[in-house]
């Protein structure tokens, strides 16, 4: 679901490790079937976003960190664009399921010689949360768009858990991000200046919106996070903001109907390069 991320390096600071490698292993049994919850969750959504932008006939595409490769694949099949490059650290996945007009490189987003293009989109869904500098990343993804080309880029936002009542679930929802920012760097805080971001690299026509995901017992959301908790287990109680008896407290409490909490969403933003002629909307 995510390309790369950022050992703790002290309480509070962010962490120096990888997504992939502290936590949420892919060779750790069922983190693709993890994913795909995820993918159930916002396919349609994105889907919907890449379809309205022009996403069709014609198009190359770039896809970072993709995971299990169901945006690529659906991109190829329903939206009908010509070819898909399908990034990430570790491909397992993706070459489990190969399609005409996908082809599958294993590579990092952050290497300085990571440079394939032009593509008329590129899209990254929930990665530049989990890399130490998202506008670095902003500014080199918008380098590989073809005179035109939009970038969408889209990560987690958490709306409520900071203000929202203690529960079982809004305390597992803290340790959750502050033990992924500890363990790889995760960090949702940068997300909502994304639009910014977007207009510093020179992108315009800039907009986002926001999708946030019932949680109701049993859904894949619901289910997503509390697998998600259990690999970040160990992460999570190591902040001290929960212990596994509350942990498996919160498991329970997200799957029973008496759950209210609102889940974290995910802020999609896009922006187009100039392409000499008009102003892409």
């Amino acid at each position: 679901m995510a390309d790369t991320g950022p050992s703790p390096d002290g309480a509070g600071s962010p962490g120096e490790g990888r997504y992939g490698e502290r936590v949420f292993r892919p060779d750790q049994g069922g983190e693709g079937d993890r994913i795909d919850l995820g993918a159930l969750t916002y396919d349609d959504t994105t889907m919907a976003r890449l379809r309205a932008l022009g996403a069709g006939p014609g198009w190359t595409c770039l896809e970072v960190g993709a995971g299990t490769g169901t945006v690529a694949r659906r991109l190829l099949e329903e939206a009908g664009v010509a070819e898909v490059l399908a990034v990430d650290r570790d491909v397992r996945f993706l070459a489990a399921h190969p399609v005409t007009g996908l082809t599958v490189l294993q590579a990092d987003v952050t290497d300085d010689d990571f440079t394939p293009g032009p593509f008329r989109l590129v899209h990254a869904r929930f990665v530049l949360m989990h890399l130490p500098s998202p506008q670095h990343m902003v500014a080199r993804l918008s380098r590989l768009l073809a005179p035109g080309g939009v970038l969408v880029v889209s990560d987690a936002v958490d709306l409520t858990t900071a203000s929202a009542p203690d529960t079982p679930y809004t305390r597992a929802v803290r340790a959750m991000w502050q033990g992924l920012r500890d363990t790889i760097g995760t960090d949702v805080t940068q997300v909502p200046r994304y639009p910014e971001l977007l207009r510093e690299a020179g992108l315009e026509s800039v907009a986002a919106e926001i999708h946030v995901p019932p949680l109701q017992p049993g859904s894949p959301i619901s289910r997503f996070w509390a697998d998600t908790w259990e690999r970040a287990r160990g992460a999570m109680v190591g902040t001290g903001l929960v212990d596994d008896a509350q942990l498996d407290e919160a498991v329970r409490h997200l799957a029973s109907p008496g759950c209210a909490g609102l889940s974290p969403g995910m802020l999609t933003a896009w922006g187009w390069k100039r392409d000499g002629r008009r102003t892409q909307v």
